[in-house]
This record gives C-alpha cells, sequence and structure tokens, in this order.
C-alpha cells in the first residue's frame, strides 16, 4: 500500500515509542542548575532555591524567562563558576 494511500483512507501512520523526554542540556531548570552548581552539597545551606535566587538578584547569575519560568542557560552558569574561580581562587 502507498502511503498516501493510507492518509486518503484515513489510516494514521504508526508513531514510534517515545521514551520519558530528556533535558536540553543548554538549558536547565532550576533544580538541574542548583545541582550544576552543587549547591544541594553545601553543608548549612538551608535554601539552595533563594541562593540561586539571591545570585539573580545581584547580578552575578543571569537567568532566561520561558513563558513563567526562568531557566539558567549552560554558558551562564559556567560564566558564572570562572567569575567565582578568578575572584576567589582556592
Amino acid at each position: 500500500m502507498h502511503m498516501q494511500e493510507s492518509h486518503d483512507q484515513g489510516v494514521a501512520d504508526p508513531i514510534p515509542p517515545v521514551g520519558p523526554p530528556s533535558p536540553c542540556p543548554e538549558l536547565l531548570t532550576e533544580e538541574e542548575a542548583i545541582r550544576y552548581l552543587r549547591l544541594d552539597t553545601i553543608t548549612g545551606l538551608r535554601n539552595p532555591k533563594e541562593t540561586l535566587a539571591r545570585y539573580r538578584a545581584n547580578g552575578m547569575l543571569r537567568g532566561t524567562q520561558v513563558s513563567k519560568r526562568v531557566f539558567y542557560r549552560r554558558v551562564e552558569l559556567e560564566r558564572f563558576l570562572e567569575r567565582l574561580t578568578t575572584e576567589n581562587p582556592r
């Protein structure tokens, strides 16, 4: 059977199986940014989300708003880490 014929007869093409969506490596959610910066591993840090928001409010880190959510470009997280390393090397 020709593909066009199947459309003409109202038969839908089979949909390939799709797994769970994978996160975009260039655009991270708030939770992914927290893990990327390892804020979730710092002892005594009560609220990593507030810390991330403070970095944004202080102009240390730029977020990208898409619709009503704020995401973080991986390149911005890398720039942030580079500045921290340059300003406070250990």
